[in-house]
């Protein structure tokens, strides 16, 4: 699999699994969703709302990418967090709402990169003001691994609440070769 193969398949993964997150957190009391239970980030809810935080950090960072000025421009007006579990939204549903049109926008600009892309080095500065310049591709995998991270904690605080998830494996959206392909009209 090419690194564009990999970056849209991630984008998919990113959006899958949140909506099944999502779904799950929604079948929760007010308790079990906003009690501090020791997380990094306190709750479920605390949880999901630094996913949104981060992600919104990194997209911010990456729209100054020449090559994402047009797809990230969305995100030009949204103001950067003030920290990492800065609130987003008030509630579940306003998050939800927010969550499935950031994941929208994830998965169409993984559409638009290109291998060439990958290679740039991207400058930006980290929460504290401290500059730094890495490898766009390398950034891009901090990213979506940064999603994972998380979601695992998520899924622990669901299972603490009774929820299974079930399978959650990125394993799950990789085509099995042995299986025999299907045919499209």
């Amino acid at each position: 699999m090419d690194r564009i193969a990999h970056v849209r398949s991630m984008a998919h993964y990113n959006r899958w699994m949140n909506e099944r997150l999502y779904a799950a957190a929604a079948t929760l009391d007010h308790k079990a969703l906003y009690d501090d239970r020791g997380a990094f980030f306190g709750s479920l809810f605390g949880t999901l709302n630094h996913i949104v935080i981060a992600d919104t950090i990194w997209l911010k960072r990456f729209a100054t990418h020449p090559a994402c000025l047009t797809a990230l421009a969305p995100l030009r007006d949204e103001p950067m967090p003030a920290g990492l579990d800065a609130p987003r939204c008030p509630d579940l549903p306003t998050l939800t709402e927010h969550r499935t049109k950031l994941d929208a926008l994830i998965h169409d600009w993984a559409g638009t990169l290109t291998e060439a892309d990958l290679d740039v080095a991207l400058p930006y500065k980290n929460m504290r003001g401290v500059p730094a310049t890495r490898n766009f591709f390398a950034l891009l995998m901090h990213f979506f691994n940064h999603q994972t991270h998380h979601r695992g904690q998520a899924t622990t605080l669901l299972s603490q609440s009774g929820v299974d998830m079930g399978a959650t494996d990125l394993l799950l959206l990789i085509p099995d070769l042995t299986d025999p392909p299907v045919a499209t009209p």
